[in-house]
């Protein structure tokens, strides 16, 4: 056996390199993902509907569009952003979400910035569609208004833009419905005269499906023009098949200026159509697309049948059906030389290679700049300008017309309300049942819509006598979780000094003295939930004036399952990797409070324990700093490190700084 290797101990300076590393990573991958982020200070502050209208505007619409980054946040890969989807869970308190904590698992780890929306007046899916855009956007949309009113007439009439528009679209806009390969006479199965053709496993395709260059060549036998040779490349031009094919019947004329096939040539061969075909099936994936110019013939062929191609020689089209040459668009659109008199015959491999350039190029530029960039040497024309009229078309403000001009789909589903957009762009439904099921059907097909499910709003409008009093229970409800009973207290301690002792545990927002016949009571409550727990966890036993005193919770029904409500608050989303600090004097009730720590000099105290990714420390409305902060470690070793360490915080004080500190692993603001 070999000796056990003994793990070298790494220096400070190799530690600090692998820790800034980390971080960077860390970093990188927060910067590659679709997230929005919310500074400290806005987490604490409400949020209207303007606020949320000016993230909507900026996320569904982008730079590109005139609109900016909204003030409150920042939304990072806004391009990333395919559809925009609102969910309103209206009459949903947040009163309401945290008594029920407990049951709503999904809220509370799949949306981890919570933010408390202030109601208007206006209702929110017509506050969402009717907001003002800002000037910016406005002005993009009416300056291309105008540069459409100024659209060139030749521009406008051209063929390829009658058929195909302005706009860049993906492959499946111009791959060949049934009908066109019916009517182009494409080897189409149930279509008589290719009831023995063969025909390849073919699925849905998409804008990524796959594009693959065919070209044949043909000699002329006794049946007709007959297979001789297939040619076929992938999408990066790569060539996966290039075979020469023996036709069944007596060649009559090879036709070697055209297809470069002599007798020498298919003299050996023993390949057949069917070899041919059998190669194609295991080759092409499903989702596969065909390129070729005038592929038609191609596929008669090989006798082969394929649903999803693309035709170069009708992309690139002329008026009344007429159609370019392979070899005048290549040299035109791509510039290149084929087909040239010193070859002999045609390139099956150059030509497939050439008609899937063309059909690339077509795609990624679109319509509107093929015919500008090559109207004059393919059709012979020149874009004439007309003049610029003198009225400007009206600027679009409403969010929802702006929408609808950028191209992008406007939907309301929900109950039936004076929503303002157009009747065609709502749904209604009569429950949130049926919503729900709307809203799955059509989730991939919607751009930017909102979802309101109002059935529990109805419910407390229909027992608005009870509402003032179902609000009074939820409000006591949280109350109760941030409340302790202490006490005894000595002869003489009054509400003033228990609000001095115990505000080292976070904000005391009231005390209630609850003198009995022989000894004092308090009853604190806090502001934060922190506080509570840290009283019981810290102060319950502590010695006050040489007496103890005990601090514990209320029994109350609404306090039954706080353990477990505490629980889930620590482990959900976002509280990872987060630890609440609170200064404790040394001495409680003589030592006078030290000046409240910095952001810089917390992140030096608890920078030797991990990285310190946040440090958030409130201001008060007084403009000082808050007694209680939440470090916020990139990796949970830092909470361990920390909390395993509190008692030499706490009393050892190192490095001179702040002794005192108590540690709880949660986020302050839980309510």
């Amino acid at each position: 056996m070999s000796p056990p290797t003994r793990k070298r101990k790494e220096s400070p300076g190799e530690t600090t390199a692998k820790t800034t590393k980390k971080r960077r990573l860390t970093q990188t991958e927060d910067a590659g993902r679709l997230r929005v982020s919310v500074p400290p200070a806005r987490l604490q502050q409400q949020l209207t509907l303007e606020l949320l209208a000016e993230m909507l505007h900026y996320a569904a619409l982008g730079t590109g569009n005139g609109a900016q980054q909204p003030s409150w946040c920042h939304l990072h890969r806004q391009k990333d952003i395919k559809a925009v989807n609102v969910v309103v869970l209206d009459g949903l308190t947040q009163c309401l979400f945290y008594k029920h904590f407990l049951a709503m698992q999904h809220l509370r780890t799949d949306y981890t910035t919570r933010l408390t929306f202030t109601p208007s007046a206006t209702d929110i899916p017509s506050g969402i569609f009717s907001s003002e855009v800002p000037e910016s956007v406005s002005s993009c949309f009416a300056q291309r208004d105008q540069e459409s009113n100024q659209l060139r007439d030749v521009l406008r009439l051209h063929p390829v833009i009658r058929k195909f528009g302005t706009q860049v679209k993906g492959l499946t806009a111009y791959t060949l419905t049934k009908e066109e390969r019916i009517k182009r006479h494409f080897p189409v199965r149930g279509v008589h005269g290719f009831e023995d053709f063969v025909s390849t496993e073919s699925a849905a395709v998409t804008d990524s499906s796959p594009l693959y260059g065919l070209d044949c060549e043909m000699c002329l036998t006794a049946k007709g023009n007959e297979l001789a040779r297939v040619s076929l490349v992938d999408s990066s031009g790569k060539c996966v098949l290039d075979e020469l094919v023996q036709p069944p019947n007596p060649i009559l004329n090879y036709l070697t200026r055209f297809s470069g096939i002599t007798a020498a040539m298919l003299q050996p061969i023993t390949t057949l159509v069917s070899d041919v075909q059998r190669k194609l099936l295991s080759l092409l994936p499903r989702d596969a697309v065909l390129v070729g110019h005038s592929l038609d013939n191609d596929l008669r062929a090989l006798k082969l049948i394929h649903p999803h191609v693309i035709d170069t020689s009708l992309l690139y089209t002329k008026e009344f059906g007429q159609k370019f040459k392979l070899k005048v668009l290549a040299e035109a659109v791509l510039g290149k030389q084929i087909q040239t008199e010193e070859q002999r015959g045609h390139d099956p491999m150059e030509d497939a290679s050439a008609a899937l350039q063309l059909a690339q190029y077509f795609i990624n530029a679109g319509p509107r700049q093929v015919v500008e960039r090559h109207i004059k040497e393919l059709w012979g024309e020149s874009l004439t300008v007309s003049k610029p009229t003198d009225v400007r078309p009206t600027p679009a403000t409403k969010f929802a017309d702006v929408l609808k001009r950028s191209g992008q789909s406007v939907t309301f589903i929900g109950k039936r309300a004076d929503i303002s957009i157009n009747p065609s762009n709502q749904q209604w439904h009569s429950s949130d049942k049926e919503v729900l099921a709307s809203f799955r059907r059509q989730t991939a097909q919607l751009s930017f819509s909102v979802v309101q499910f109002s059935s529990f709003s109805d419910h407390m409008k229909n027992s608005c006598l009870q509402q003032e009093h179902h609000h009074q229970r939820l409000r006591a409800h949280l109350r109760h979780m941030c409340v302790v009973f202490a006490g005894p207290f000595p002869p003489g301690f009054g509400e003033r000094d228990v609000k001095r002792l115990f505000r080292c545990c976070g904000a005391v927002r009231r005390v209630r003295m609850l003198p009995t016949t022989h000894r004092i009571h308090a009853e604190i409550e806090f502001k934060l939930l922190e506080g509570a727990v840290l009283a019981v966890k810290t102060l319950s036993g502590h010695s006050v004036h040489g007496q103890h005193i005990q601090v514990q919770r209320p029994v109350h029904e609404s306090t039954l399952d706080l353990d477990l409500t505490l629980d889930a608050l620590v482990q959900g989303p976002l509280n990872v990797n987060r630890v609440h600090v609170m200064r404790l004097k040394p001495n409680l009730l003589q030592a006078p409070f030290a000046c409240a720590p910095s952001e810089k000099e917390l992140t030096e105290v608890f920078g030797r324990f991990g990285v310190v990714e946040r440090v958030l420390l409130p201001v008060k409305p007084n403009g000082r700093r808050a007694r209680h902060a939440t470090i916020k470690f990139q990796s949970p070793e830092g909470i361990g490190a920390v909390l395993g360490s509190s008692e030499e915080l706490r009393d050892q004080s190192p490095d001179g700084h702040f002794p005192g500190l108590c540690f709880m692993e949660v986020k302050n603001g839980f309510l």
